[in-house]
């Protein structure tokens, strides 16, 4: 996560929580005319809805307002994280471990910047990956730019 991904949790994180949902990271975007765009994942035990991506939306868009911590025009979206759930925190790592994973690394590791693997899990401030040829890679967490689960779309399908 960039320091200004971790600066708006640290600012925003009381107010989602305080709605009764979990800040699951902060992502930045652009759209298809090139406007930047602040993607806030939340969740819930429950699941998220429309309603709940509103409550929240609302409520952040007025505390940005009033602490204006971005400068800049940007669009706000609130989002459940979805079945190709973005990962931000070695936590997250944790809670998904033996499960597939897409990842783009900020500096290339032996000139390589895409990664797909299992989560084997962490050690120290890094996510161990299993490649598909079974070796295990440690990269740091402060070096991943973007991480997702890819879905297990059979098992989707037959349960």
């Amino acid at each position: 996560m960039s320091r200004v991904s971790d600066q708006l949790s640290e600012l925003l994180a009381p107010v989602v929580t305080g709605l009764g949902y979990e800040l699951i990271g902060i992502e930045w975007d652009s759209d298809s005319r090139g406007h930047r765009v602040m993607r806030i994942y939340i969740d819930a035990e429950d699941g998220i809805t429309v309603d709940d991506c509103e409550r929240v939306s609302n409520q952040v868009s007025a505390l940005l307002d009033v602490e204006d911590p971005v400068s800049g025009s940007y669009l706000l979206e609130v989002s459940s994280p979805g079945i190709d759930r973005p990962l931000f925190t070695l936590d997250h790592f944790r809670r998904f471990v033996d499960q597939a994973v897409k990842l783009r690394l900020r500096q290339p590791r032996d000139g390589q910047r895409r990664f797909k693997g299992v989560i084997a899990g962490t050690e120290d401030d890094c996510l161990i990956l299993r490649t598909d040829g079974g070796d295990e890679i440690a990269l740091p967490i402060d070096n991943i730019d973007k991480a997702r689960l890819v879905p297990d779309y059979k098992a989707i399908l037959k349960g």
